[in-house]
């Protein structure tokens, strides 16, 4: 397990992690502090836990936010692979159509190629 030290509110924290993910939790407690400032440029001394709450429901409100968006992109991508699988649905079923069009065709081909090789009379030479 590793851990950094961050830094929330002029406050020191030191926050365990799994390995690799440092970075990560250093950049989300940036930005936490971040919004903590802003907020308290904005809003003056309302006090920590306050601050906090109040970060924390802006990121809860971003968050819900991002889902739905999130659900709502799923549904839309659902919905054209719905489409594009009856679209090749449809695209088979022409193609086996053509395909049997085809080979009835080319079976009458053969009938008529064997109707006009054979020779005139039943086999018997006319002239």
């Amino acid at each position: 397990m590793s851990s950094v030290n961050i830094s929330i509110n002029g406050k020191q924290f030191r926050v365990a992690c799994e390995p690799g993910q440092e970075h990560r939790v250093t950049a989300l407690a940036e930005d936490f502090d971040q919004r903590i400032s802003s907020m308290r440029s904005r809003f003056g001394e309302v006090g920590d836990a306050r601050l906090t709450v109040m970060a924390a429901m802006m990121i809860g409100d971003e968050l819900l936010d991002a889902n739905a968006k999130i659900a709502k992109l799923e549904a839309e991508i659902g919905a054209l692979n719905a489409a594009h699988a009856g679209e090749s649905d449809r695209a088979s079923r022409t193609e086996a159509a053509i395909i049997t069009a085809l080979d009835a065709a080319a079976d009458r081909i053969e009938r008529m190629a064997h109707a006009l090789s054979r020779p005139a009379g039943g086999g018997m030479a006319v002239g």
